[in-house]
C-alpha cells in the first residue's frame, strides 16, 4: 500500500536536521526550518487513506519513503507505531526517534535530513520538483 506526496524545493532547503526530516503544505521556508525537505506539499497525514494509517499503526509495519527530485533518488525506512494519529493538516516528519505527535508518519527511521546526499538537498536548494513515495509493508 502506498501514498505518494508532491512538494517543491526551496532556497531555504539545507536539510541539517539530525533526526526528523520533513514536508510541509506551507507555500514558504525560513532558514531556520533546517529538517525540511518540501514546501508546497499537496497531501498531509490527514489526507491519507484510513487503510493506509491503519497498515501504519501496526508496530511491525515497516514504512519505506522514497524521495526523488531530478536525477536524484533518497530512501528512508522505519516503522510504524500504534499512536500513529495521521491528522495534521500541515506537515508530515519522519523521525529517527520513538516520539509520536500529530504529524509523525514514521518512527525509528534510518536516516534523518542531515544524513541525505549533499547533491540531493542542492537540487531541492535550487527548486527541485520533490515526489516522496510512502509504502507500508
Amino acid at each position: 500500500m502506498e501514498a505518494v506526496v508532491d512538494a517543491h524545493g526551496h532556497e531555504h532547503v539545507t536539510a541539517q536536521h539530525a533526526s526528523t526530516l520533513e514536508l510541509t503544505s506551507d507555500d514558504f521556508l525560513t532558514p531556520a526550518g533546517d529538517c525540511i525537505l518540501g514546501i508546497e506539499a499537496d497531501r498531509t497525514p490527514a489526507d491519507f487513506d484510513p487503510d493506509f494509517v491503519a497498515a501504519c499503526r501496526d508496530a511491525d509495519a515497516t514504512i519505506t519513503a522514497t524521495f526523488e527530485a531530478g536525477d536524484h533518488t533518497e530512501t528512508v525506512r522505519g516503522r510504524g507505531h500504534p499512536d500513529l494519529e495521521f491528522t495534521n493538516d500541515r506537515s508530515l516528519v519522519c523521525r529517527t526517534s520513538e516520539y509520536v505527535d500529530d504529524r509523525t508518519v514514521m518512527v525509528a527511521a534510518d536516516a534523518a535530513a542531515a544524513d541525505l546526499d549533499r547533491d540531493f538537498v542542492a537540487a531541492l536548494a535550487e527548486g527541485a520538483d520533490l515526489q516522496a513515495t510512502f509504502r507500508v509493508e
